[in-house]
């Protein structure tokens, strides 16, 4: 069973989203300039920026690319290539392709057959 492993929230402000999150509910942000995204952190995180407490996530951050864009959830695949395949099958559509973020892993989203805008992560292999 794969699991939600990230969040990302799309804000149309990001020095005010970022200062929402902060002040409400406490999380640590962190931009990342070079590709304009903040990495939110929600739990203590080990030394390989993982949560500590089981079960817990923590997510990102962008600019809103289009008009009422959501926030959405991001789940871990062993492959994206055979997931997008997947959700094709079932009567999804790829949204965004599979890219590499460097030294991390790779990421794509799709549109569930409601129209649900949902990410996939992949893990570099160790």
């Amino acid at each position: 069973m794969d699991k939600v492993v990230h969040f990302e929230v799309a804000a149309d402000d990001l020095d005010r989203a970022r200062k929402f999150y902060e002040d409400v509910f406490g999380w640590q942000m962190m931009h990342v300039p070079e590709v304009d995204y903040t990495m939110i952190t929600t739990v203590e995180v080990d030394e390989q920026q993982m949560p500590r407490e089981p079960g817990a996530i923590n997510g990102g951050m962008y600019k809103r690319g289009t008009p009422g864009e959501p926030t959405s959830i991001v789940i871990g695949v062993p492959s994206i290539d055979e997931h997008l395949q997947k959700v094709q099958a079932a009567g999804g559509s790829v949204a965004e392709a599979k890219q590499e973020v460097p030294d991390m892993g790779y990421s794509a989203r799709f549109r569930d057959t409601e129209g649900n805008l949902v990410g996939l992560w992949e893990d570099l292999p160790r």
